[in-house]
Parts: C-alpha cells; structure tokens; sequence
C-alpha cells in the first residue's frame, strides 16, 4: 500500500482496468485501505431531494464507493470545517476515518453507493447529534 495520511478524510482512486467489452475495478483489504472490512452496506433508491447519513463515528472507519450515478458527501470536522466530495465515478473512493460527521445529498436518479466499514454495527459507536460530536475536543 502507497504512503497516504488517513488520519484525514481522502479520496482513493482504484485501480481501472479498460477492454472493450467494458470496465472492471476492484480493491483488495489493505492493499488500497487501511483496514480489514467487517461490514457492507449499500443506499439506493433514495427519493430525491433527501439526505442520507448526519453521523459522524466514533471508531470505525468507512470507504464510501458510488457504483453508479452520483451524490455529495459533506464531511465535517469537530471545528466545523466542511468538506464536498462530489462522487460519480466506480473506480473512485471516499475514505473516512473516526471522528469525522457526514452527510450525503443530491442523490442522482438510480445512484447506488456501497459502504465499507472496518466494524460490524454498534449503536455506541455513533454520534447523531452534531453538537454533541463537536463538543468532544
């Protein structure tokens, strides 16, 4: 695995590998991220104008992939400075470690996105509300 800081929202770039017949991109557990995934999850079908997401967590990490179509990623830090990832290509990631809050919106029609996480679901693990995560300094 190349050299990144994880310690901070990045986008990755997957391996893309071209033919005629079509595209095929993939990722391998700690070859292109920095942990073991424990758990998967995918959005679709979310009706328009909605939001998804308003969490930040408190341990696990999350590599975020849109499969197809697009949508934003708004990440925060416990400072209040907001980041926009606007994501509409497969072979491109969103990583996400701790401590940082997230919101998805501008969900195109039919967009999926897959969601890897380093931890199977724990409710502790969240914070949901904003001002509670940005009290924690």
């Amino acid at each position: 695995m190349m050299y990144r800081d994880f310690s901070i929202p990045c986008l990755l770039s997957l391996p893309k590998i071209t033919d005629t017949r079509g595209n095929l991109s993939f990722l391998q557990n700690n070859d292109q991220i920095p942990f073991e995934i424990k758990r998967v999850f995918w959005i679709y079908d979310v009706p328009g104008g909605e939001t998804r997401g308003g969490h930040a967590l408190k341990t696990q990490q999350e590599l975020i992939i849109v499969l197809s179509g697009s949508l934003d990623i708004i990440v925060s830090d416990r400072n209040n400075v907001k980041t926009q990832y606007c994501l509409n290509r497969s072979y491109n990631a969103l990583y996400i470690p701790p401590m940082f809050w997230r919101h998805m919106e501008n969900f195109s029609t039919n967009s999926v996105s897959v969601h890897l996480s380093s931890a199977e679901f724990s409710e502790a693990d969240y914070f949901r509300n904003f001002d509670e995560f940005i009290s924690k300094k």
